[in-house]
């Protein structure tokens, strides 16, 4: 089954705010074996809603709307799909009784005239009961098969009306086959097939570099498995996406496909899905037994909050010394003055001294320091603006790495956290 995405919002349009719902939608509806075509986002203006609504029916017979079912004047998706339909708008005593007691429970009565709008139905339209907010969503389906789904714009929302409403709906109209186009068939079984898809984490490689790697497994994938890669200041995810097969077949697909994958690009890999770098450095020095300590300069403290941001992180992590200014280097962690003299406060042998520092300071087993150049200013010929020095302690022996980082400052300043925690992570695992 083939759909379009439409989100409406002025905000979205400017960049104001980012637009998640899109991304929440297109992976819930693969994994339903829904492909989605095309995404698009238009203002709050009835004209442009409605046009796109209708240019996605023509091309593929479906839409999922979110935004614009509000009760404000700008609130216009309910109305302007209703015109494209030829419904008219009916107010419903039940929804409208719903909103009013939610109104009297959060203490605001009577309730504002505006929301009674949001009682509005188009006729023969099914309402989707939102339990999270006060805009229903609505299921529009006319004898022609088109279909248009309106879902409130707050992600929350959207989420659970999409989870509980709109997804069994749409695997019962494929399963009873309704307009579904010939690139989604059904499985043999009669259920309808699916797209699902996995990511591996990699991290301390190059895009370029990492190509080279998956060069010959991306090749024996087969037709039904693509590969994509998806390069952040955090690393490079490898996404690997089975189209429309049976479920089994699918999940099977991918798993020998991430097999091969993982094969090639160990160690640079640390996890899969949306898994965090921080919290498997934490399962990993648990099950060592180990204890972490953290000195940063440049980071200002981005580390410890990554890893603080672990549920349970205290099992492992003693804490952490933002050694920003130099004399915090020296009178908390014992960097020597000579060092810092020598060699300034962004080189080998001062962030050396602050991982023996805190380490010592705080008891730790493990220890990981950061000093550097963040920019915009700062930098000079033989130390560039994004110049960082890592050093990773593991038991007493300590390692020391240089990066000259790209990017604006807090490109600088998230690359730099994300190689140490690489770092820790490939020294404890004796990768490295």
């Amino acid at each position: 089954m083939d759909c379009e995405l439409l989100t409406v919002g002025t905000e979205l349009v400017l960049g104001l705010v980012q637009d998640s719902n899109a991304a929440d939608l297109g992976r819930a509806l693969a994994a339903s074996g829904v492909r989605v075509r095309r995404r698009a986002t238009v203002a709050d203006e009835a004209a442009e809603v409605r046009g796109a609504v209708a240019a996605a029916l023509e091309r593929c017979g479906t839409v999922i709307v979110t935004g614009g079912l509000g009760p404000t004047h700008d609130d216009l998706t309910r109305q302007a799909v209703a015109q494209l339909f030829g419904k008219r708008l009916r107010r419903d005593p039940q929804i409208l009784a719903t909103l009013e007691a939610q109104h009297r429970r959060r203490g605001v009565s009577p309730m504002p005239e505006a929301n009674r709008s949001q009682a509005d139905v188009p006729e023969g339209a099914t309402v989707l009961p939102n339990p999270l907010g006060t805009a229903p969503g609505l299921w529009i389906e006319d004898e022609a098969g088109r279909l248009a789904v309106l879902l409130p714009g707050v992600p929350s929302e959207m989420r659970a009306l999409l989870e509980r409403e709109v997804l069994p709906r749409l695997r019962a109209r494929m399963d009873r086959g309704a307009p579904a186009r010939a690139s989604a068939p059904a499985d043999r079984s009669g259920g309808a097939r699916v797209i699902r898809s996995r990511t591996i984490r990699t991290t301390g490689v190059a895009e370029s570099a990492l190509a080279d790697l998956v060069r010959e497994a991306a090749m024996s994938l087969g037709p039904a498995v693509t590969l994509a890669s998806l390069p952040s200041v955090d690393g490079v995810d490898l996404r690997l996406t089975a189209w429309e097969l049976p479920p089994g077949e699918a999940d099977a697909e991918l798993a020998r496909a991430g097999d091969a994958l993982r094969a090639v690009v160990a160690p640079h890999a640390y996890g899969d899905g949306d898994e965090d770098l921080a919290a498997v450095v934490l399962l990993a020095l648990e099950r060592a037994g180990a204890k972490l300590a953290v000195a940063e300069s440049c980071t200002g403290g981005l580390l410890g909050a990554r890893l603080t941001a672990v549920p349970g992180s205290s099992t492992v992590f003693l804490g952490a010394v933002v050694a920003y200014d130099d004399e915090v280097k020296l009178g908390l962690l014992g960097v020597a003055a000579d060092a810092i003299a020598e060699h300034g406060a962004v080189s080998e042998a001062v962030v050396r001294q602050m991982s023996t520092g805190v380490a010592r300071a705080l008891g730790a087993d493990a220890a990981i320091a950061v000093t550097g150049i963040a920019g915009p200013a700062g930098g000079t010929e033989a130390k560039p603006v994004g110049t960082v020095w890592i050093a990773v302690l593991w038991h007493d022996v300590v390692r020391a790495f240089r990066h000259v980082f790209p990017g604006e400052r807090d490109d600088v300043r998230r690359r730099a956290a994300q190689a140490a925690l690489n770092y820790l992570r490939r020294v404890a695992a004796g990768t490295l």
